[in-house]
């Protein structure tokens, strides 16, 4: 279930007073709400501000995200400062890295394509201290990923992280070979590689710490997010950026409480749904809720790189079995090219000669169709900037 129908739900919920002693009656799932959902966070620092807006859908609907297009988004200062994002595309806004005054206050105004508008309220930026370190652990399992923190002027207090995770992978099966529609004719390397490829995926979990408890504003050894040593990532080589935000309290509250509501639910030992409360409402009706919390702060950022060399052997294993076939261009007993109607574009992606076992000639080509060998129908052969 899609995040976003995981909140539609949790909040429909959270609506009916439960109780132990009273039959409880679901509400109906199927109700088109079409709230809007604000994702984001105003980048006071030298990075972009990306806003992300989307409508909750019914349960029963086929499309599990439903972008908001077409709105028009502005940063307003307390002190009359105005910034424009760009939309992007598939409701996705943003503004160029804005350097922001973090002793000014910043909200958010919202204005859709049918007109309605929402405003956040005024946020005081937090600052957010830089990220001590990224480190990992490895056993047999998996594969452990912590970061640590701290703030020496001891107002940060409450965090918030998120992640995005790259990792190399390479195919079962190498391919020199390519067809142009009419021949197979080698490849020209490096544009043509399908062999080595990466992936990005974002973080979908919701990372919290906080050191209010604390006589000091320290995150020690914080659990990020665990690999199977059983995923491709963890094949080749593996690589994490960290993003740490501060928030102030009534933010980390929100997000704790969507964190409980959903990551922890499944018994009734587990956190019960809670109301969700916004910072952000539709002015032009009021009555409406809007899902999301706004915050400010600069965003710090660490990287880190693992390959499969220092982890244990198991990680390195091979993932799937991916035997090859063999496709012949020229007929193996009269030696007559009178099977091209075989050609192998029309099943497969060719890997290599095939040659004949007692003359050597070359009479097709071995090779296997989709993932076994073409990387780029799963990620992308182009290295990433970053990459080392």
């Amino acid at each position: 279930m899609k995040r976003t129908q995981i909140i539609y739900l949790l909040v429909a919920i959270a609506m009916v007073t439960i109780t132990c002693k009273e039959t409880y009656t679901p509400p109906d799932t199927n109700i088109n709400t079409n709230w809007l959902v604000v994702e984001g966070n105003i980048n006071t620092g030298n990075d972009s501000t990306i806003i992300k807006l989307s409508r909750t859908v019914k349960l029963t609907a086929s499309t599990a995200i439903k972008p908001e297009l077409n709105a028009t988004l502005t940063i307003e200062s307390n002190t009359n400062n105005n910034y424009t994002l760009t939309q992007k595309g598939n409701g996705v806004y943003y503004t160029v890295p804005l350097a922001l005054d973090p002793n000014k206050q910043y909200r958010l105004r919202i204005r859709t394509s049918d007109n309605k508008q929402y405003l956040s309220d005024y946020v005081v930026p937090k600052v957010t201290p830089a990220i001590d370190e990224v480190t990992w652990k490895a056993d047999d399992a998996s594969l452990k990923i912590y970061n640590n923190t701290h703030d020496a002027t001891g107002k940060a207090r409450y965090y918030k992280w998120d992640f995005s995770e790259t990792y190399q992978f390479i195919s079962a099966v190498s391919s020199s070979w390519k067809s142009d529609g009419k021949q197979i004719v080698a490849r020209n390397f490096p544009a043509d590689d399908i062999t080595t490829c990466w992936k990005t995926v974002e973080s979908t979990t919701i990372g919290l710490g906080s050191s209010v408890k604390l006589t000091q504003d320290v995150i020690k050894d914080n659990l990020l997010t665990t690999v199977p040593s059983s995923e491709e990532k963890v094949s080749y080589k593996y690589s994490i950026l960290v993003k740490q935000y501060a928030l102030n309290k009534d933010a980390f509250e929100f997000w704790e409480r969507l964190k409980k509501n959903t990551e922890q639910l499944g018994s009734i030992f587990d956190a019960q749904p809670s109301m969700l409360q916004s910072n952000i409402h539709n002015v032009t009706t009021p009555t409406e809720p809007v899902i999301g919390y706004l915050s400010a702060c600069n965003v710090t950022t660490k990287r880190i790189f693992v390959s499969a060399s220092e982890l244990p052997s198991i990680y390195s294993r091979p993932r799937y079995s991916c035997p090859l076939d063999t496709f012949y261009f020229r007929n193996p007993n009269t030696r007559a090219n009178d099977v091209t109607d075989i050609l192998i574009p029309k099943f497969a992606i060719p890997a290599a000669e095939y040659t004949h076992p007692e003359t050597g000639a070359v009479i097709g080509y071995t090779g296997q169709r989709g993932n076994c060998i073409d990387c780029t129908l799963r990620g992308s052969n182009k290295r990433p900037a970053f990459w080392q």
